[in-house]
């Protein structure tokens, strides 16, 4: 028998008999400021793990099969639109009386950490928002029969259900108004080592600028973000290649720091090119930027993830997910609306 078959069924008096020593010893162990002797702690430990034994902290005081809690996954909350996609996910969890339990996962014992909070306390579901989260977490998390949801992020793992904003009608509103704008030299730019999301949208960019018989220009930024995007700009300026005017963006960070970029060698939008982001997030509403982007709703993002979770939770082998939500195109300073009557 694996060690995962055996997690639902091992008990503190077999962790007790595999260390040889009382079943309090091991109650001890695992509780907040527990007086035990160091030998016995490491002893306790060590037959936990061999067993594969985890503690539900909630069931010593609360007799339920699950809690009231669901687990979020979180990456690089420094970008603005992942920071506001949490803030909407914590408001439609406690509208839906629930409490959220917020986790970053950096690395292997942040991961181990995660999942071990996670079946501990018994959570009812699991939202991951990042967009390459570990699969070994989600993996582990669907063992326990824990349902969980990702969010833009490709259909990939068995018995989870996802949740997208439409990529492909984003980037065909995104080609539209580049086209519309009069543009003919067009590029896409990402970053290298990108999400699942970001590579969709340059996919479906792509694909509608083909329809009108028009290339696209790939410009890789080295990294993600506002600096990514500036240094694209600058190496876009460098070598000459000015001749591009029309730019759409995998984000709303690459967007803002590719305008400073250009504004830093003389070009500015709407005058020498256009530009369109993706998110919609705050900062691109800014007076200095005035970003003409792709709206990205959260608030149906995070009411989506909740139907889901709710729906897996009732059935478990429920057919799987894919969900979309729709975007719009909020139009501004970088790629203006069409005058109907030039």
């Amino acid at each position: 028998m694996t060690k995962t078959s055996k997690k639902a069924s091992v008990t503190a008096q077999d962790v007790a008999l595999r260390a040889g020593v009382s079943r309090a010893a091991v109650s001890r162990t695992f509780t907040n400021n527990g007086s035990v002797a160091k030998h016995t702690r490491e002893k306790v430990l060590q037959a936990a793990n061999e067993l594969g034994y985890q503690v539900n902290f909630l069931a010593q005081g609360l007799n339920r099969k699950r809690s009231q809690l669901i687990g979020v996954v979180v990456a690089r909350l420094s970008d603005p639109f992942r920071s506001g996609l949490l803030e909407g996910l914590l408001l439609e969890i406690q509208n839906q009386g629930y409490q959220a339990m917020v986790t970053e996962v950096r690395n292997a014992d942040g991961l181990e950490e995660t999942i071990r909070r996670f079946t501990q306390f018994r959570v009812s579901g699991v939202i991951v928002t990042s967009g390459q989260p570990p699969s070994e977490l989600v993996n582990e998390c669907v063992q326990h029969n824990i349902p969980v949801v990702g969010i833009n992020r490709q259909m990939d793992i068995k018995d989870v259900d996802f949740v997208c904003s439409d990529n492909k009608t984003g980037a065909a509103l995104a080609a539209q108004q580049l086209i519309n704008s009069g543009c003919q030299q067009l590029a896409w730019l990402n970053y290298q080592g990108s999400t699942w999301g970001g590579l969709n949208r340059g996919e479906c960019f792509k694909d509608a600028i083909h329809q009108h018989q028009l290339q696209v220009t790939d410009l890789l930024a080295e990294q993600d973000g506002y600096q990514g995007g500036r240094a694209a700009a600058h190496r876009l300026c460098e070598t000459g290649e000015r001749q591009i005017d029309g730019v759409f963006c995998a984000n709303a960070q690459l967007a803002c720091g590719f305008l400073d970029g250009m504004r830093e060698h003389g070009f500015d939008a709407p005058q020498d090119f256009h530009l369109i982001g993706f998110d919609d997030t705050e900062l691109t509403g800014q007076y200095s930027y005035q970003l003409t982007t792709i709206k990205q709703d959260i608030r149906a993002i995070a009411k989506q993830a909740m139907t889901n979770l709710q729906i897996r939770g009732q059935d478990a082998a429920a057919q799987q997910r894919f969900d979309t939500v729709p975007v719009s195109l909020t139009v501004r300073a970088t790629s203006p609306a069409l005058n109907p009557n030039p």
